[in-house]
């Protein structure tokens, strides 16, 4: 691990916590990410939910257990392999983030990509995806895909695969429709890294 690489996050952490943007129309403690900061892959999620606006850790709640399963299940180790993260660094007190929140977000996330330079970003959901690549995304017919591109803010114009998928919290509130279908795309990801 580059301890620079790591310096250079908990300052973009400490940028997230002072920045009064960020707070608006949100409460708890600041979520900005964990993992490895030279990760390949990194998750994205929508939001922090209740525990992690409490904490201040990504996907510990009911989301995270299975999301973090699913990482084990395919090979990877859930805080030494990847980084996890979403565009929305706060807990929304509405619910679901605005556009202008995600918008806002994501340029805390770019400067996160910057750092990490992953080769894949795995997508959790319509948020996630419209966070990270600027458009709307049906994920219902679109999960599984692989999307190329690069970081709009990366210094070398780095290429990047973007893996499709649902977010857990779709299979945890529609277990027949989605579990299912998360797994299967977890599994499609595991051939996709090897």
């Amino acid at each position: 691990m580059n301890k620079n690489d790591k310096q250079q996050l908990d300052n973009i952490a400490k940028e997230i916590e002072n920045c009064k943007i960020c707070k608006i129309g949100k409460s708890g403690k600041a979520v900005p990410g964990e993992g490895n900061p030279n990760a390949d892959v990194v998750f994205i999620g929508e939001a922090p939910g209740k525990r992690e606006a409490a904490t201040g850790r990504p996907f510990i709640g009911r989301s995270g257990q299975l999301l973090r399963g699913l990482i084990r299940e395919i090979g990877l180790d859930d805080e030494k392999d990847v980084y996890i993260t979403s565009p929305v660094k706060y807990l929304p007190d509405r619910g679901t983030p605005t556009s202008q929140d995600i918008a806002h977000g994501r340029v805390h996330l770019m400067k996160q990509f910057a750092i990490i330079q992953p080769k894949v970003v795995v997508l959790l959901g319509r948020v996630a995806a419209e966070g990270v690549l600027e458009k709307k995304v049906k994920i219902a017919s679109e999960h599984g895909q692989v999307i190329e591109g690069s970081f709009d803010d990366a210094q070398d114009k780095k290429n990047i695969k973007y893996f499709l998928t649902f977010h857990p919290a779709a299979a945890l509130r529609f277990p027949n429709k989605y579990k299912l279908l998360l797994q299967k795309d977890f599994q499609k990801l595991k051939r996709f890294l090897l």
